[in-house]
């Protein structure tokens, strides 16, 4: 398999990312060699392997709901630089 510079370029443009032509001379072998171990993995007989999302078994654990007594506002407020007594005052982004 051979990358083409146009098909990096293409990718770049995709990505939205600007490449000389010296770091599309850099990358194409490395895409390259990506591209070629990604298809060497296509040779192997996955065909009695389950679809999995990780490689290990993840197990989230989960508690029960419990409600508690909560911080009081004034306290929760108490050090904030800045607060209307309600919420903090945060600067304006938008």
């Amino acid at each position: 398999m051979k990358i083409t510079p146009e098909e990096i370029l293409k990718i770049a443009r995709l990505a939205r990312i600007s490449l000389s032509e010296a770091e599309v001379e850099k990358i194409a072998p490395q895409l390259d060699g990506i591209l070629s171990y990604v298809e060497k993995l296509g040779e192997l007989d996955t065909g009695g392997v389950a679809p999995m999302t990780h490689a290990l078994k993840v197990c989230n654990a989960f508690r029960e709901d419990e409600v508690k007594p909560s911080l009081p506002r004034d306290e929760g407020l108490a050090n904030a630089p800045a607060h209307n007594g309600e919420a903090f005052v945060v600067p304006r982004i938008i």
